[in-house]
């Protein structure tokens, strides 16, 4: 390595000096205007320039704005200005990070003894042993070579320094995260939800001493089958202490699981091989980087369980080489079937008996081309069922992807039946919200179908939810293999019975509407001329608060307020979003959680909406798109400030447009100076127009439900015209 490469400083762009000073990226192009001594550009290009970090931080420091760069960020920065790359540096860190965790003291040693040219000539040999030990002698974190470690002696020290902070498994994933949330277009990543529940079902048959994924990516499922693995263990040890569990029964649930995984991305396969060794260290790592298909790393290994989330729709996946291979027991596939070659390579990976979960396009279950060897999978019984997910389970967030659950059929394959479960449709349960699915639901409908089907070979029939099929039943012309094409309907809103409950409700619900329509009441002639004010005089003279919404993400592993939405707002619904999760790389983020009485305004789209927070809405966290004005009750009423801002002349003197939009500027919204008593009979009027509102969406609800109902009951025989 040229010897300029090892004197370059470390970068950091303008997105990580405002990380480095808590702010925005706004306040550091501030900073380079208007101050002359900021630091100049060592690097980057004209929009995005990078500057020299330690010059950074010596200017924050002598501008008050820093007192000390926190160590998890003087690392992160190190590795994303490192010369070879922030993949490589991470590679680096990661393996001194599992030094320090495997062996403490020999790094100790080795971190006080020598100086930065000793320290990263000694280290390469120091690695390779630690990492042949942990991951095998094929492992794929290759290049920690005495060149490439030459700049990296602050990077290393750094990390050591962090392993002893939080640890080397959290540093690690820390890193990982922040650099996988970096490069969102570059990955594609298993959420947590679906590899846990992968995980699941795959343990249902029994434990899993040996695991697979021939697709591993950063190692989601492989993490989520360890930590299943795990949870089986606690759970066999505490059974055993309650009962008179023999030695061999709590020997086989103490064994530890081998998690075997193979990346085509050399730098990617790196990385999951180092958060398995640091983050399972109980168990044994074997990861490879190599094309799964066209060079199995593999090739003997029999697993009880694989788990795969397969790249879709590849057509470059090895179809002119591999015509012959033997791992297509059950057909060549077709240039467009890539993943029934994936489904393929999973059975001829499993012992018999064994289990295979893959995450699955759903045009896999009916595309003509690929319904042969779907028939061959369900005549001799290796597919034993296909789960409907609810649309953002996975990337592609806006498909709703399928769950195949495979077993490799052993000398007695079991009779061919295929189980079909919808956990994505009404009748499974309604989504928490429209960002995310309730992932509690559908686990709870996929596992408990999967594990009743898998001990009893049949299911008790629910409409819309769940069956099991006869194989003969689904060989016909095309194999569609759709749960929804295969589960009959619920019965219509519920049945004859729940029609009645909506038809009289609707009746309640009309009566009411009539008793709260409004009266205009005889008035002056014109407009009244009050004296104006705007909500941002308001905001600065105290009487209100206004604060933005988009903010926060749900805590990991605990409670989450659900999340008002502007289509909340707009319909007159209850909170139905749900928070972001907080990234790997750093605290959850507290959102703007409301409170009775605030006023909630939407900000795009045009419309003149407010509405007032009741005591069922407080605590919901306020959405994006939406502005919340919290009044001060000794100044203002709520309703009275909720009703003129719908008014259409003031909202139309506050919005600008766009091209292909509306925006609201709510600071410019006007409403009169009025005392605080007459501010009360305007709220009192604007209060009864609200609740007359509500029984209108409500008329209209109950309406669409009984007509709807009506039509499907008539359609399906359980409505008699008569």
């Amino acid at each position: 390595m040229p010897t300029g490469t090892q004197d370059r400083p470390t970068e950091v762009t303008a997105a990580g000096i405002a990380r480095l000073a808590g702010v925005g990226r706004a306040a550091v192009s501030n900073w380079r205007r208007r101050h002359a001594d900021f630091p100049k550009p060592v690097g980057g290009t004209e929009t995005s320039p990078a500057f020299a970090l330690r010059e950074i931080e010596q200017w924050l420091r002598d501008q008050g704005k820093l007192a000390e760069v926190p160590l998890r960020e003087r690392v992160w920065q190190q590795l994303v200005g490192h010369p070879a790359g922030a993949a490589a540096a991470l590679r680096q860190a990661g393996a001194v990070l599992l030094l320090a965790h495997d062996r403490p003291a020999a790094w100790q040693q080795l971190r006080a003894a020598a100086d930065d040219a000793e320290l990263t000539g000694v280290l390469p040999a120091v690695l390779d042993a630690v990492l042949a030990a942990r991951l095998g002698p094929g492992h794929p974190v290759r290049g920690l070579t005495r060149e490439a470690l030459a700049p990296s002696a602050a990077l290393v020290r750094a990390t050591g320094d962090l392993a002893a902070a939080d640890g080397a498994a959290a540093a690690y994933d820390f890193l990982l995260g922040r650099h996988l949330d970096a490069n969102p277009r570059q990955y594609t990543l298993t959420p947590p939800g679906p590899a846990a529940l992968m995980a699941e079902l795959a343990a249902v048959a029994g434990p899993s001493g040996t695991v697979l994924d021939p697709a591993c990516g950063a190692g989601a499922l492989l993490a989520a089958a360890r930590e299943r693995s795990a949870e089986e263990s606690d759970a066999g040890e505490r059974d055993a202490g309650e009962g008179d569990a023999g030695e061999g029964e709590a020997g086989e649930s103490d064994a530890p699981v081998t998690l075997y995984g193979q990346e085509a991305d050399a730098d990617l396969a790196a990385l999951t091989a180092l958060r398995l060794a640091l983050g399972a260290p109980d168990a044994q790592v074997r990861v490879r980087a190599a094309d799964t298909l066209r060079a199995d790393a593999f090739p003997d290994l029999a697993a009880d369980a694989v788990l795969v989330h397969p790249p879709f729709n590849e057509r470059n996946w090895g179809h002119d080489e591999l015509a012959y291979d033997p791992r297509w027991e059950y057909g060549f596939p077709a240039r467009t079937e890539s993943e029934l070659a994936w489904v393929q390579h999973a059975l001829a990976r499993l012992r018999e008996g064994g289990t295979a979960v893959l995450l699955m396009p759903p045009a896999a279950a009916s595309r003509r081309s690929g319904r042969r060897i779907r028939a061959d999978l369900l005549r001799r019984g290796a597919l034993r069922a296909v789960i409907a997910l609810p649309a953002g389970a996975a990337p592609p967030n806006g498909v709703p992807l399928h769950l195949w659950v495979l077993r490799k059929p052993g000398t007695t394959p079991p009779a061919p039946q295929l189980l079909v479960v919808d956990a994505a449709g009404p009748a499974a349960g309604a989504p928490a919200g429209r960002d995310k699915p309730d992932w509690q639901t559908v686990r709870t409908t996929a596992v408990e179908a999967w594990r009743t089907f898998d001990r009893d070979g049949g299911i008790e029939e629910q409409p819309g939810i769940r069956r099991s099929l006869a194989a003969i039943d689904l060989l016909d012309d095309d194999v569609d293999l759709a749960p929804a094409r295969h589960l009959p309907p619920p019965a219509a809103a519920g049945g004859p019975a729940e029609l009645a409950r909506i038809r009289e409700r609707l009746t309640t619900t009309l009566a009411r509407t009539t008793a709260l329509t409004p009266r205009p009441d005889g008035g002056a002639a014109g407009p009244a001329r009050w004296p104006l004010t705007t909500v941002g005089e308001l905001a600065r003279s105290g009487a209100l608060v206004l604060r933005a919404g988009g903010a926060g993400t749900a805590p990991a592993g605990g409670a989450a307020p659900a999340v008002l939405t502007d289509h909340d707002v707009i319909g007159g619904d209850a909170p139905s979003g749900t928070l972001p999760e907080a990234p790997a790389s750093g605290p959850a983020e507290e959102p703007v959680l409301l409170q009775a009485g605030d006023v909630v305004v939407p900000v795009l789209g045009g419309g003149a909406v407010a509405r007032v927070t009741d005591d069922s809405t407080a605590g919901a966290a306020l959405g994006r798109n939406l502005t919340l004005l919290r009044p001060d009750p000794a100044a203002l009423d709520p309703w009275f400030l909720a009703g003129f801002l719908r008014g259409t002349a003031n909202n139309r003197q506050a919005s600008s447009y766009a091209s292909t939009a509306t925006r609201l500027d709510v600071r410019r919204l006007q409403l009169p100076r009025l005392p605080l008593a007459d501010q009360r009979r305007y709220g009192q009027r604007f209060r009864d127009l609200a609740a007359f509102e509500g029984a209108l969406r409500l008329t209209a609800r109950l309406g669409e439900q009984l007509v709807q109902g009506l039509h499907d009951g008539l359609t399906d025989g359980s409505v008699t015209p008569d």
